[in-house]
Order: structure tokens, then C-alpha cells, then sequence
């Protein structure tokens, strides 16, 4: 048991590392339009997902699993959703950290778990506590000091929040294993892609005029993109969910550490007062949503007690 959680949380950091230090790839990739890149990004994960899985002699199951997400309307319908929304929250990044907006896309994730427990309240009807509400009031407030610090509103990091978000409630209500789901959601548009490439830019062939490091590190998006959600899912399965939340917060601090330090985007006081009252509000949602989990826990232990006992 101790030695599954041990591999549970060197899995979970090392995805949420590797999602922390992803600007630097992309940095690599600046000459590139953005647009380009998330096309070659899809692409090249699906093939990375359907060569992994044929060398681990999983390919037939997953293919099984697809079949059965076709086989229903609804299902096929939540996932071309899915599809849409990881596309969008892709290319935000990918434009935000192109566009020298490393700070704000950092933001964007510190406000997502916060974003996908208001979703959750809205159309899942689950309840806010009283610590929730605290925590999204006073992360708004850090948001709405932030916006008077930009010199335009922080859509960047409201757009990634919200596409996650967004994803992430699509994918609990359609139970999809993290394999097959990054293999369909990749499918998905992968033929928007392959058109965007063939149609829509300019060059010749499918890996243009770059220089072979940047055409290496383009075949190299598929990799960095399914590893660390792949590494993430063996995670998440062996470690707690109060664990699992207080890790979540690596990889934006990576990424803010590298806007201020390493990119060095203009970062003054009164921005980082607003991410200490951000920083605050998650304090006291992670403590509180952590309580929560632990109490559901209880109450499920005791429903099966009391049916072990009645049996």
C-alpha cells in the first residue's frame, strides 16, 4: 500500500512539473504561429497515443472503448464537446505564452479549481459550502485587482479556466479512462487539423520550411502533451483527492515563477497582492473541499458497514 502511494505521488509531481515547465517548449516554438502549432500539437498526440498503445498491447481495448462512446448519440456528442473545449484551452496556451503572457496563463489555472466547482454547482446542482464561497469571493476579488493592474482584461486566463473547466465537467459526467479519452478526444479533430495543414498554410509538405530542431520539437508535441495527463491519471488513482489538491497548485507556481524570474514579464506589488488574496481564497478552498471528501468518505464507509452488518 505504501509503496503504491509512493509511485502515486512521484507520478502526480512529475505531471504536474512537466505542465509547470511546458512554456519553455513552446517558447522553443515562438516562430511558429500558434494556430500551426495546435494543429501539429493534435495530430501528433494521436499518433503518439496509437503507437503507445499498440507497443503496450492495449490499442485493441482502447479501440473497443471508442466504439462503445459511438455507439451512443449523447456520448458521441458530450465528447466532440470535450474535443472542442481542450482544443481551445490548448491554443489559449499556446498564444498566451507566445504572446509573452506567462503570468496571466498562471493565473488562469490558480482559478480553475474554483471554476469547476461553480460549474459543478450550476449544472450539477452540487452545493457550495460556506468555505467554497469564502474561497470564490475572495479569488474574484484577486481577479478583479488584477484587471485594474493589465492594460486590458485578463481574458486569457478567464478562457483557460473556463475551457478547463468546462472539459473537466463534460469528462465526469462521460466516464472515459485517461487513454481512451485523449485517443478520441485527439481523433476527434484530428481531421480539422490535417485540412488546417494541407489547406490553410502556406509551405510545402507537412512539416515545413523550419529547421529540423524546430520540426523535432513539433513531432515532440504529442509526447509532451499525453505524458504528463497519462502520468497524472496513474497518479490521481493511487493517492488521495486531498493530496491530489494541494499538488494541483505546482504547476502554476512553476509557471508564475518562470514569467517573473525567467521571462521577466512586468510583475508589480500590487499584481502580487492580488495573487496573495488568490493564493488565500485557494488556501481555504482546498482545506475546505478536502473536509468535504473526507466526510463523504466516512459516511460511505459507514453505509457499508451497515450493510455488511445487516447481510
Amino acid at each position: 500500500m505504501r509503496e503504491q502511494q509512493t509511485a502515486g505521488v512521484i507520478a502526480a509531481i512529475s505531471a504536474y512539473l512537466l505542465w509547470g515547465f511546458l512554456p519553455l517548449y513552446w517558447k522553443f516554438l515562438s516562430e511558429v504561429p500558434s494556430s500551426e502549432v495546435l494543429a501539429q500539437r493534435i495530430i501528433w498526440s494521436l499518433l503518439f497515443m496509437m503507437a503507445a498503445l499498440f507497443l503496450m498491447g492495449r490499442l485493441k481495448d482502447v479501440l473497443q472503448e471508442v466504439k462503445g462512446v459511438f455507439a451512443s448519440k449523447q456520448k458521441t456528442g458530450a465528447v466532440i464537446l470535450a474535443s472542442l473545449f481542450i482544443s481551445t484551452n490548448w491554443f489559449i496556451f499556446i498564444f498566451a505564452v507566445n504572446s509573452d503572457r506567462v503570468i496571466e496563463a498562471s493565473l488562469g489555472y490558480y482559478i480553475n479549481p474554483l471554476i469547476n466547482v461553480l460549474l459543478a454547482a450550476v449544472f450539477l446542482k452540487e452545493r457550495l459550502t460556506m468555505g467554497e464561497k469564502s474561497a470564490f469571493i475572495l479569488a474574484a476579488a484577486g481577479v478583479f485587482l488584477l484587471t485594474t493592474q493589465y492594460e486590458g482584461f485578463p481574458w486569457a486566463a478567464l478562457a483557460l479556466a473556463l475551457s478547463f473547466g468546462c472539459y473537466g465537467l463534460i469528462k465526469k459526467v462521460v466516464n472515459l479512462g485517461a487513454w481512451a479519452g485523449l485517443t478520441i478526444e485527439t481523433l476527434m479533430v484530428t481531421p480539422f487539423a490535417l485540412l488546417f495543414i494541407f489547406f490553410f498554410v502556406e509551405g510545402e509538405g507537412f512539416i515545413r520550411h523550419y529547421g529540423s530542431e524546430q520540426s523535432l520539437l513539433l513531432i515532440g508535441a504529442g509526447a509532451v502533451t499525453a505524458i504528463p495527463l497519462l502520468l497524472f491519471a496513474a497518479g490521481a488513482r493511487r493517492i488521495s483527492f486531498s493530496l491530489v489538491g494541494f499538488l494541483q497548485y505546482l504547476a502554476p507556481t512553476i509557471m508564475l515563477g518562470l514569467g517573473v524570474f525567467l521571462f521577466q514579464e512586468p510583475f508589480s506589488g500590487l499584481q502580487l497582492a492580488s495573487f496573495i488574496i488568490i493564493w488565500i481564497g485557494l488556501f481555504i478552498f482546498t482545506i475546505s473541499r478536502s473536509a468535504v471528501f473526507r466526510k463523504e468518505k466516512r459516511k460511505k464507509r459507514d453505509i457499508q458497514r451497515e450493510t455488511k452488518m445487516s447481510g
